[in-house]
C-alpha cells in the first residue's frame, strides 16, 4: 500500500487560510463577509487580526471537521486569498437543497481569465503554462504564461468584433490545442459562455447541443489528428449548423495545411486574431454568473447542460488539483483527458492555470504509435503528476510490462485515476508496474455535476494508509451520507446504500440549463433535502467510503442487493480478463441475475476454464448468489468517447429492445452494438442447441 502524504507545509498553509479570527466568525452561516481592498487581498491589519487568532487546524480530520461545521469559515478566507478579486463578496454561501439553490461568494466580482493568467503574467510571464503534446510524439510545443495571455486577448477581440458579448454562448468544436483553451479563456474573459463539445460527435449531436444553448458562434478547425487519423471537424460543423438558426459566425483555424472550402458564416481565424491587439479588457463577472455551459448524456435521449458558475467552480477546481495531487511550483501535471470532459475543463485547464501550473494538453491515443505513448511521453516531459481512465489503464495491461519499464519513469510522484471504479488488478499494475511501487495513487471519484474531485485517498493525514481501487476520504466540504431504500440515513459503519450528500461546496453545478425543474428532479428530489448522485457506496469498518456502481447497475436477485460493478471488480482481477461489465437481466425464478461480457486477452486458450475461474472468484469474494448465471466473450464493450462503458445499451441486447437505444451520441464507435448483437445471437444459438 502507498503511505505516502501531503507534507505538513500544506496543513499549514490551509490552516492559516483556515483560522478563526473575530472577523471570521461573523462568516458563519453566510453572515456577511468583512470587506477588504478591491485588490482582492486583505489590508496589514486584516492580516495581523488574523495572525493572533485562534490556533489554527492543522490535519485533514481537523480541517474537514471544520468545512463541515462552520463552511463560511472554512470557504470564505480560502476564496479571499486564492482568487484575485475586482469586488469583495458579501456573503459566503446562500444554499437550500430543498429548493435547489446554490450561491457562493455572492456580490463578489471577478474574472477567471484574469485569475489563471494575468496573475501570472505580472509575477513570471515566461513560465510554461501548457505543453502541447501534439498527435505525433516528440513534436511537443510550449506555451508561456505570456504567450497564452496574448493569444487569448486576441481571440476575445475576435469575438468582441463579431458581436459576441457578455451572456452570449459559443460552441467550441476543437481537438485538444492551445487554440482551444485560449478559445475557452477568450470566452470567460468577455463573459461569453463556452460550451466545449467534443471534437468526434456527429453533426446531429452537434447541432442539438448547438441549439440547446442558442449558440451564437462556433469556433473549430479544418481538421483534426488523432492516433494517426485525420478527422473532418469543418466538415461536421458545415453539416450541423444547417440545422442551427441562432449560429451567425464560423470562426475557423487550421490545425493541418488543408485548405477548406469557406462560406458565407466562415471567418478565418489565424488571420483575424493577427489583425487584433494582444491586449483585451477583462469583463467583471459576478461570482454566480454562469462560466460554462457542459452536456452530458442521458437513456432519455436529451442531453443535460450543466450550468457552472465563476468564482465558486474555479476555487473548487484549483483547491483539488493543488491537494489532491500534491501539486508544487515547478511541476508537470499530465491529465490526458480531452477538453470536452468535464476532467479536462477542471484538471487539464482551470485548475492548473489557476494553480499557475504546467499543465499537458494531450493530442493523441494512448497506443498510438505503440502502447508506450503514455510513458514514452512521461520521460520526454518530466511528468511528475499523470492522471488517466481506469479503461487506458486495462487496455494497455492487455501489451504487458515491457512498454511500460522501456521508458524513464522516475519524474513520477502521483498517479491518479478517473471515470469509473478501477479494479484491483489494474490498481496493482498502475502502482506497482508503472508507479513503481513508490507513487502515491489516488482513485478519484467526482461527477460532471460536481464540478472536481469529491472523494480520494488523498489529502490525508501524513503517512495515512491508501486502500487499493478505494475513493476512500471526503474532499473538504464534501458531507456524504448514506441512504437506505426508505430515504432514512444509515448510521455506523460497514453498511452500503445510496450516496448523498447533506451539505453544498463551491463547484457543484447550479442548474440545468433551461430547465431548472429537470434538475431538481434528477438530483434532489429522490432524497428531498439531500443531493443525490445516482451512485450506490459501501462505507467499511474503517469509515471509507468504497463507490459501488451507479444505483441503476445495482442488481437484486433472490432478495440479495448486489452493486454490477463488485461483481466486475471480482472478475477483472482474473490475469486473463483486462475488462468486464456486468449488467442485470430478467429471471423466471430469482427475480433477477447478472450477465457479464468479458473481454480476453489475446493468448488465452481455454475459455471454459477461464469461465469457471470467474464463476468461483465471484461466488468466493462476494457469495454464490453473485456468480453471474450467464458470461459472453465480446471482442470489445460499447464505451464513450471518454471511456465509460455504457452499460445500459448492453442491457437493451439482452433484453432484445435494440429498437430503442436512447441517447447514444457519445457512443465512441456505433459498429460495436450490431457486433456484440451478432455475438450475443451466436451464443444464444449455441446454448439453445446445447
Amino acid at each position: 500500500m502507498a503511505a505516502l502524504s501531503l507534507g505538513r507545509g500544506v496543513w499549514r498553509f490551509l490552516g492559516s487560510l483556515c483560522r478563526r479570527s473575530v472577523q471570521q466568525i461573523r462568516l458563519l452561516n453566510g453572515a456577511s463577509a468583512p470587506s477588504w481592498p478591491a485588490s482582492g487581498r486583505p489590508s496589514s491589519a486584516s492580516a495581523t487580526a488574523t495572525a493572533t487568532a485562534t490556533k489554527e487546524p492543522s490535519s485533514y480530520s481537523a480541517l474537514r471537521a471544520q468545512a463541515a461545521r462552520e463552511p463560511a469559515a472554512f470557504w470564505g478566507p480560502l476564496a479571499r486569498d486564492t482568487l484575485v478579486w475586482d469586488t469583495p463578496y458579501h456573503t459566503v454561501w446562500d444554499c437550500d437543497f430543498s429548493r435547489g439553490k446554490i450561491g457562493w461568494f455572492l456580490g463578489g466580482q471577478l474574472n477567471v481569465s484574469v485569475n489563471c493568467l494575468d496573475k501570472h503574467v505580472q509575477k513570471s510571464p515566461e513560465n510554461v503554462a501548457l505543453i502541447w503534446e501534439r498527435d505525433e510524439p516528440g513534436t511537443e510545443v510550449r506555451i508561456t504564461y505570456r504567450e497564452l495571455l496574448e493569444t487569448t486577448c486576441r481571440l476575445a477581440n475576435v469575438l468582441k468584433s463579431h458581436e459576441v458579448r457578455r451572456g452570449d454562448r459559443v460552441a467550441i468544436y476543437m481537438p485538444v490545442s492551445p487554440l482551444a483553451v485560449a478559445a475557452m479563456l477568450a470566452c470567460a474573459r468577455i463573459g461569453a459562455i463556452h460550451t466545449v463539445i467534443f471534437a468526434g460527435f456527429s453533426a446531429e449531436s452537434l447541432a442539438g447541443r448547438i441549439n440547446d444553448a442558442k449558440c451564437k458562434v462556433v469556433i473549430t478547425v479544418n481538421q483534426g489528428l488523432r492516433g494517426g487519423r485525420v478527422l473532418e471537424l469543418k466538415k461536421i460543423v458545415d453539416e450541423a449548423v444547417k440545422l442551427c438558426p441562432t449560429v451567425k459566425h464560423i470562426l475557423v483555424a487550421h490545425r493541418t495545411d488543408k485548405k477548406v472550402t469557406m462560406g458565407d458564416l466562415d471567418v478565418p481565424l489565424e488571420q483575424e486574431m493577427a489583425n487584433e491587439e494582444p491586449e483585451c479588457t477583462p469583463e467583471s463577472m459576478g461570482s454566480e454568473d454562469m462560466l460554462f455551459l457542459l452536456y452530458t448524456s442521458g437513456s432519455t435521449g436529451t442531453p443535460k447542460g450543466l450550468v457552472h458558475t465563476q468564482a465558486g467552480y474555479l476555487l473548487y477546481a484549483a483547491l483539488t488539483h493543488k491537494l489532491v495531487f500534491d501539486c508544487k511550483p515547478g511541476d508537470v501535471f499530465g491529465c490526458v483527458a480531452d477538453i470536452g470532459w468535464i476532467t479536462g475543463h477542471s484538471y487539464v485547464v482551470y485548475g492548473p492555470l489557476c494553480n499557475g501550473a504546467t499543465s499537458v494538453l494531450f493530442e493523441s491515443t494512448p497506443v498510438y504509435p505503440d502502447a508506450g505513448r503514455y510513458w514514452e511521453m512521461v520521460q520526454r516531459l518530466q511528468i511528475n503528476q499523470f492522471y488517466c481512465a481506469p479503461t487506458a489503464v486495462r487496455l494497455l495491461l492487455k501489451y504487458g510490462d515491457t512498454w511500460v519499464k522501456k521508458y524513464d519513469r522516475s519524474s513520477l510522484r502521483t498517479l491518479g485515476s478517473v471515470g469509473e471504479p478501477i479494479n484491483h488488478e489494474a490498481w496493482e499494475w498502475l502502482h506497482k508496474v508503472v508507479g513503481d511501487g513508490r507513487c502515491t495513487l489516488v482513485d478519484t471519484w467526482w461527477q460532471t455535476e460536481t464540478g472536481g474531485i469529491c472523494i480520494s485517498p488523498r489529502p490525508s493525514e501524513e503517512g495515512a494508509e491508501i486502500i487499493p481501487s478505494m475513493a476512500m476520504r471526503p474532499f473538504f466540504g464534501i458531507v456524504p451520507v448514506i441512504m437506505d431504500e426508505k430515504g432514512s440515513i444509515m448510521e455506523g459503519n460497514d453498511i452500503s446504500g445510496a450516496l448523498c450528500f447533506s451539505q453544498a461546496w463551491p463547484g457543484m453545478a447550479r442548474t440545468i440549463y433551461g430547465s431548472h425543474s429537470r434538475f431538481m428532479g434528477a438530483y434532489f428530489t429522490v432524497y428531498p433535502g439531500y443531493y443525490f448522485t445516482g451512485d450506490g457506496a459501501h462505507r467499511t469498518k474503517s469509515g471509507y467510503y468504497q463507490i459501488t456502481g451507479r444505483m441503476d447497475d445495482v442488481i437484486n436477485i433472490s432478495g440479495h442487493r448486489v452493486g454490477t460493478a463488485e461483481i466486475e471488480d471480482a472478475m477483472a482481477n482474473h490475469p486473463a480478463v483486462p475488462e468486464t461489465a456486468v449488467i442485470g437481466y430478467p429471471h423466471d425464478i430469482k427475480g433477477e441475475a447478472a450477465f457479464a461480457f468479458i473481454v480476453l486477452k489475446d493468448d488465452t486458450d481455454d475459455l471454459d476454464v477461464v469461465v469457471k475461474e470467474l464463476r468461483s472468484a465471484v461466488a468466493t469474494k462476494i457469495a454464490k448468489y453473485a456468480v453471474p448465471d450467464q458470461i459472453l466473450v465480446v471482442k470489445r464493450l460499447p464505451k464513450t468517447r471518454s471511456g465509460k462503458v455504457m452499460r445500459r445499451l448492453l442491457k437493451k441486447i439482452v433484453t432484445s429492445r435494440t429498437q430503442d437505444l436512447g441517447d447514444t451520441t457519445t457512443l465512441e464507435d456505433p459498429s460495436v452494438i450490431a457486433e456484440i448483437q451478432s455475438a450475443y445471437q451466436k451464443y444464444k444459438d449455441k446454448r439453445h442447441n446445447s
